[in-house]
This record gives structure tokens, C-alpha cells and sequence, in this order.
């Protein structure tokens, strides 16, 4: 039986602010049955940020709450509607799958929005039935927190609870819920709904609760919403550049996965990349490869016009003169995501200042690598750690003519600038992780989640991923590349 309210002990502290936008932008749900509710992970960390007693939650009435059989006090469960470019077609979307409980307010006073995926049906499920399987879910899990630890903004996962009901897809597979925490599900999408289906009132109104939420101090700017276009712009470009950085690759940048706040959302057929290739496309229905890595800053971009498109009404009333503002807003992305990936890929190679030749060093280790088919993590461990010339560690590139050439260059510029040899590996250490979740690694730890109910896997893995760059504790097992495959790894629009 589902119970609307739950009073428990959890230190649940829930604030609405959403749900108080025109009904528009969402739609108010009601809670669905599920036969068994059991807990599979909890994050004790993050229920502690967030001012949740983790053994609490562990109890029934916690998991309840996490399956969405019962509500804490305050909790308003809505889905919320948006729209976005899939593929770069525009169609209607909306929390499918999604149900937004409510915004816990944190002891340090931050927001973050409570959402429970994979708890049912919405009215914008389509022919959906708004559920979702445990392997998906638990994947999320696992990347976004990864993620997280690399120190790229994220999502997070508070919990994943199995339902003990059977979600329908191909086959038969086991039905969970994941809490995902977000400083906000504002997107690009969000905004493209309300400039389709409303007004620009409406847009407006969104535009004010995004600024009030996310960017206040644009409140006393002359132009709020241009303001506010400047800050998404760079927030996208820092964002991305830390992507490229250590070769994570989204997958679906639809707008509808493009946050207001610049954190990475949703994590279906998104993977990291083995050997270096800019082309590499993972996702089973990227058949042109429009979200190839290589292709990642130029759709962030393409995004972000989307997004500019539907402010134009509110940063002048002069259409013509709005057109040209945003318009130059957009011209800054390029540089912007430019210098966050320069500067990102100068402490990967441990150097502190700035010489115009770094750039077509950098582009040569990476041409370098590509044609070796390098592994793109360990090349730079293997770099930080001065391993290219140790014979244990040979490779083909590593021998090759044209990389000792490099090696050289490289060592040439790092004795131009002051930092000692000891600074240079410490700032090195910081920015290349020794380990990624690997895909076949993930596809191994889920399948024994799945198929054995052993979840010690996953637990060790996550334990890792926690500690990216520690380099005290080097750990084989996770840095090994996958075997070389006639079969390209895919990945799957399943979460």
C-alpha cells in the first residue's frame, strides 16, 4: 500500500520552489505500487552532505521513501515538462520516468533537487511505462559518481532500490529506482518548452526563478537575461572542457540533457574512451556520429544556441538588437572552451606557464597517440610517472621515432619554466587520473549485480573510483585497457 506521508527521523528538509511556477512546467503525480522494496546501494557520503541520517534511510521506512512508496513531510511529487533537439530534431519531452519529490535544503544551506527515476508512469511517458531496469540504474550510479570524484560537475547518486517487480524491455529484467541529486533539472529543454507552449511571460518567470537559483548576483545587472546566457555559455565550456580532458564521452547531448546549472546529466549511452581517437562514438543510434567526442564543443555550442534563441524576447525589445546580443554571447564560447582546455591540457603535461607552442605540442602528442591507437588515461600516467622509457612498459609509440622527437620537445619546455621536477609530477598527479571507470570493468560489475546478486563487485570498483588520483595506490586490475575487439563497445539509451 503506498502511503502519502512517512514522519520518520531521516532529517528530511524539503522546499517546493519549483512547483510553485505556473502548472505549465509540470504536472503533479501521484505515487505507484511496488511489490517488494529492497535496498541494493546507499551513498553514505552524500546522504550525509545532505543532512540525511544514512541509517535511517536504511530502514523500511527510508527505503519506502527511495522507492517511492511514501513521502517525507513537505514532499510535492511532480513530474516536470520540457522539451529539446534529439538528434537535432525539436519534440516534446518531460520527465517520462522522473518524479521530483522536492529540494532538500542541506545544514550548509544549499538546494538540491530530490528525484526518484524510474518510480512510474508520468503524462509524459508516452508509450512508456516509466520504469527502469536495475542494470541502467545502477550504471548511472556508478558514472556519476566517478564523475563526481574526477572533480567534474555532476549529478549525484543517493541510492538505488530494487522493486521486486519485473520491468518488460527485450526480456524480462529487474525493476529498481534511483534518487538521483541535482543542484537543479533546469535545461536547455526547460526553456524551449516554455518558448514553444507558453508565453514569454512564461519564459520570463523561468528565466527569473533560473537567475534567483542559480546566478543571483545577475539580479542587479543591467541585463539580467543576457547575463544569464553569459553564464550558462561559460559554465557549458568549462564543463566540456573537463570532459574532453579525461576522454568521457556523453553520448546524447540532446538539449533536453543540458543543464542550466552546467553539471552532466543523464547517463545512458555515455562511456569513457580507451585507445585515443576523436571519432569514437560509443551510442548504438549515433549512427553519424554526431556526438563523437571530437564533436562534443561544437554541439555544446549548437545547444547553447537553442538556449539563446528563447531569451531573445527578454534581453531587448528591439528583436534585431536582441539578435546581435546573443549572438555575440555565442561567439565567446569557442575561446572560452578553448582556454579551459588548454589550460586543462598544460597541467596534464606539468606545465605552468603559457608559450604559443604549447598548443602544437600538444596537438602532436595527440596525433601521436591517435595513430598508435595510445591508451589515452595511461599515456598520461604513464607520462606523470616518467614510464615511457622504462622496457616494461614499451609500446609502439612509446618507441617510435617520432615520439622520442616529442619526449624531448617536451622535456626542453618543462626546464623553461621555474617549478622544479617535484612540482611538475605533483601538478601532474592532480589532473590525470590513474583510473576511469573502463567500460568492460562496469559491463562486469553490472553483470554480476544482475545475473548473481553480487554487488561486492561494484562495491569495489565504486571504492576505487573514489580515489582517481591516488597515486599511492596503483592498482593494475583497473588501469588494464580492454582486449583488442573486432566488436566496437556499445552502449545503450536504457537509463
Amino acid at each position: 500500500m503506498v502511503t502519502t506521508v512517512e514522519k520518520n527521523d531521516i532529517g528530511w528538509n524539503l522546499e517546493n520552489s519549483y512547483a510553485k511556477l505556473p502548472g505549465l512546467f509540470y504536472t503533479p503525480l501521484k505515487l505507484e505500487t511496488v511489490s517488494a522494496p529492497k535496498l541494493v546501494i546507499l551513498n553514505h557520503l552524500l546522504a550525509e552532505n545532505l543532512g540525511l541520517n544514512a541509517e535511517a534511510l536504511e530502514g523500511q521506512a527510508g527505503i519506502n521513501i527511495l522507492a517511492g512508496q511514501a513521502l517525507p513531510a513537505n514532499a510535492k511529487p511532480i513530474a516536470q515538462a520540457y522539451a529539446g533537439h534529439q538528434f537535432g530534431y525539436f519534440t516534446m519531452l518531460g520527465d517520462g520516468r522522473a518524479m521530483l519529490i522536492g529540494e532538500q535544503i542541506t545544514p550548509a544551506g544549499e538546494r538540491f533537487d530530490i528525484q526518484l527515476k524510474g518510480s512510474g508512469r508520468t503524462p509524459y511517458s508516452r508509450s512508456g511505462d516509466g520504469k527502469a531496469a536495475l542494470g541502467p540504474m545502477l550504471r548511472e550510479y556508478l558514472i556519476s559518481e566517478a564523475m563526481h570524484y574526477l572533480g567534474i560537475p555532476t549529478s549525484r547518486s543517493l541510492a538505488v532500490v530494487t522493486t521486486g517487480d519485473p520491468v518488460y524491455r527485450e526480456n524480462p529484467l529487474k525493476g529498481a529506482v534511483l534518487t538521483r541529486v541535482a543542484a537543479s533539472h533546469l535545461r536547455v529543454g526547460t526553456f524551449e518548452y516554455a518558448a514553444q507552449w507558453g508565453t514569454t511571460a512564461d519564459v520570463k518567470v523561468l528565466a527569473d526563478y533560473t537567475i534567483n537559483r542559480h546566478f543571483p548576483l545577475l539580479q542587479s545587472e543591467q541585463n539580467a537575461y543576457l547575463g544569464l546566457l553569459d553564464e550558462v555559455i561559460k559554465a557549458q565550456a568549462a564543463l566540456i572542457a573537463k570532459w574532453q580532458l579525461v576522454g568521457f564521452i556523453h553520448g546524447v547531448m540532446n538539449t533536453d540533457n543540458v543543464t542550466i546549472s552546467g553539471e552532466t546529466i543523464d547517463y545512458g549511452p555515455c562511456a569513457f574512451m580507451d585507445h585515443y581517437d576523436p571519432t569514437t562514438v560509443f551510442s548504438s543510434i549515433d549512427l553519424q556520429g554526431r556526438y563523437a567526442y571530437r564533436n562534443q564543443p561544437n554541439i555544446g555550442l549548437w545547444n547553447l544556441a537553442r538556449l539563446a534563441e528563447t531569451l531573445i524576447p527578454l534581453v531587448n525589445d528591439n528583436q534585431e538588437q536582441a539578435l546581435k546580443l546573443v549572438e555575440d554571447s555565442l561567439r565567446n564560447f569557442p575561446s572560452l572552451y578553448q582556454a579551459d582546455w588548454l589550460q586543462g591540457m598544460r597541467l596534464k603535461l606539468g606545465i605552468a606557464n603559457e608559450e604559443p607552442e604549447d598548443e602544437r605540442l600538444i596537438a602532436d602528442l595527440l596525433g601521436l597517440m591517435k595513430e598508435y591507437q595510445a591508451d589515452y588515461t595511461n599515456t598520461f600516467v604513464d607520462l606523470t610517472l616518467e614510464r615511457t622509457l622504462d622496457k616494461t612498459q614499451s609500446s609502439d609509440l612509446y618507441e617510435s621515432d617520432a615520439f622520442k622527437d616529442w619526449l624531448n620537445r617536451w622535456q626542453a619546455r618543462l626546464e623553461r619554466q621555474e617549478q622544479t621536477d617535484n612540482e611538475i609530477k605533483q601538478l601532474m598527479k592532480q589532473v590525470n587520473p590513474v583510473v576511469i571507470p573502463r567500460n568492460y570493468q562496469v559491463e562486469i560489475v553490472l553483470q554480476a549485480a544482475n545475473e548473481q546478486d553480487d554487488f561486492k563487485p561494484l562495491q569495489q570498483l565504486l571504492t576505487v573510483l573514489q580515489s582517481p588520483y591516488d597515486y599511492n595506490a596503483l592498482n593494475q586490475q583497473y588501469m588494464t585497457p580492454p582486449e583488442p575487439s573486432s566488436h566496437p563497445y556499445k552502449t545503450y539509451c536504457g537509463t
